[in-house]
């Protein structure tokens, strides 16, 4: 037999019931609603817009990233193409020390080729001082591996005659993790090779 105080105690464990899932619907709403706002918030804030000169719509990051990139790129040829060939006899051991760092088994192999045909064996023999005065570096980093082309210029002197020469070499950057500071750019060349070589006749 049914009694009004069962009755009562249904309908305020019933209502109960009722407001606890109100209470935890709201709160995991505005839980989410909050999250929401806060991911939009940084979106915002690391995906700002530019427009570039043809109407197209770019991601500042994107645009922040690429020049991040082109950067680092050219520091990171150039550091290498300083050491490489920027050589004496007192330095010539650190400086090819450093270099490999900065490239894979190409540059290892030009290395040992050098050395093998005498290249370093000539340095110390005729105190030669082989000085770089000029590098530029073309990058094409629209697709990975990134390419380039480097042309350096370095100066050979031999005591009484200095000659000029042009080095035109190519390849290819891939990332690495950097390596403090051995390789700080993250950035390894592959695919290494002297294009062409030509003395440079200076006029008169």
């Amino acid at each position: 037999m049914k009694t009004p105080y069962k009755n009562i105690h249904n309908l305020l464990s019933l209502n109960r019931h009722i407001v606890w899932s109100l209470v935890i619907g709201t709160t995991a709403t505005c839980i989410i609603a909050l999250f929401s706002v806060l991911k939009m918030h940084r979106e915002i804030l690391h995906n700002a817009f530019v427009v570039n000169n043809n109407g197209s719509v770019i991601p500042l990051k994107w645009v922040a990233q690429k020049e991040n990139l082109t950067v680092e790129a050219l520091s990171h040829l150039e550091l290498f193409h300083t050491y490489f060939y920027n050589i004496d006899a007192s330095n010539y051991k650190n400086n090819l020390g450093k270099a490999l760092w900065l490239g894979d088994s190409s540059v290892d192999g030009l290395y040992r080729q050098k050395n093998a045909d005498g290249v370093y064996n000539r340095l110390l023999q005729y105190s030669l001082v082989q000085k770089v005065i000029q590098i530029d570096s073309r990058l094409e980093l629209s697709s990975k591996p990134y390419t380039f082309t480097t042309t350096t210029i370095f100066e050979i002197n031999r005591g009484t005659v200095t000659d000029t020469y042009e080095l035109v070499s190519t390849g290819q950057l891939i990332h690495v993790d950097r390596n403090f500071p051995k390789n700080t750019h993250g950035l390894l060349i592959t695919n290494y090779f002297e294009k062409t070589l030509k003395k440079l006749h200076h006029e008169n």
